[in-house]
């Protein structure tokens, strides 16, 4: 039909309509079947490249200008033998030795033994236990390691135990909490999949409770690092060796180095828990 027949008949022409959309008599409806369905979006990533590199990047700094500080301060006879012949190496790595040691022992104990308090037969016992946690942490923490020297004597053994007894407490306490914070209906769902106690523990109970774990290995890690510089007390190294030692001789540049290696230790050590955290957290945990 011509333009200048409609227009005679009064009929105006059918505009031109979106692909999915119909004319079914002079109505327009949307067909939301011919819709393209929208792409799925990327996951995030987990570790963005500002949490691998803004921290270490600073650390790098950090020690770069605590080194270039020290090698054009004037130091004495005093301060030169603290400071050279392979000495803070060595305290350094002491220092690392005795924060390994003692967080392995942190969580040999405390996560297999947050498990058991969980279970029906000694969930009556947590109590007991935390109390008994919370009493080695409220101590003060020279006070407990000046008790261990007495009876078990001067060593890096006493300061490794001291160390343990002061950071079993967040590690025990958040895996009891977060295994109590599991819905009972989903345990009771795996168990009536036929799963057996262990493999509700492993497959459902721990993956939903770790990220509450990992904050307390990660609290613990950090106490630990703090903790050890005490171990010169007790005969057991680290930097805590430097630290004293510039108190005692009133050496500022043997102080400070003992002081920015412990800081430096601190947040790397907090920034590796962190890595470790995001990668071992189920995807479905993670907060958004």
């Amino acid at each position: 039909m011509s333009p200048s027949h409609q227009a005679r008949s009064g009929k105006e022409p059918s505009p031109t309509r979106p692909p999915g959309e119909h004319d079914v008599k002079g109505h327009a409806f949307h067909d939301e079947e011919s819709d393209p369905s929208p792409a799925p979006a990327a996951p995030a990533r987990r570790i963005t490249w500002r949490k691998l590199v803004v921290l270490p990047v600073v650390l790098v700094v950090v020690l770069a200008l605590t080194y270039v500080w020290i090698t054009n301060v004037h130091l004495d006879s005093i301060a030169k033998n603290s400071l050279t012949g392979g000495n803070v190496q060595l305290r350094w790595w002491q220092h690392v030795r005795l924060t390994a040691i003692s967080t392995f022992w942190v969580l040999i104990i405390a996560i297999p033994l947050g498990i058991a308090l969980t279970r029906r037969r000694l969930r009556r016992a947590a109590p007991a236990f935390t109390a008994l946690a919370n009493i080695g942490q409220a101590t003060p923490a020279i006070g407990l390691l000046a008790l261990l020297v007495i009876w078990l004597g001067i060593g890096p053994r006493t300061a490794i135990i001291g160390i343990v007894i002061y950071a079993v407490l967040p590690v025990l306490s958040n895996t009891v909490a977060g295994l109590r914070a599991i819905d009972p209906n989903m345990i009771e769902a795996a168990r009536g999949m036929g799963m057996s106690g262990r493999g509700v523990l492993l497959r459902v109970e721990l993956p939903l409770a770790i990220p509450l774990i990992l904050a307390g290995v990660r609290t613990a890690l950090v106490l630990n690092v703090g903790t050890a510089t005490l171990a010169t007390f007790g005969g057991g190294g680290g930097l805590g060796d430097l630290i004293t030692s510039g108190i005692q001789t009133q050496r500022m540049p043997v102080l400070i180095i003992g002081s920015v290696l412990t800081v430096v230790l601190a947040l790397l050590v907090d920034w590796l828990a962190s890595l470790a955290e995001l990668a071992l957290t189920p995807r479905g945990l993670e907060e958004r």
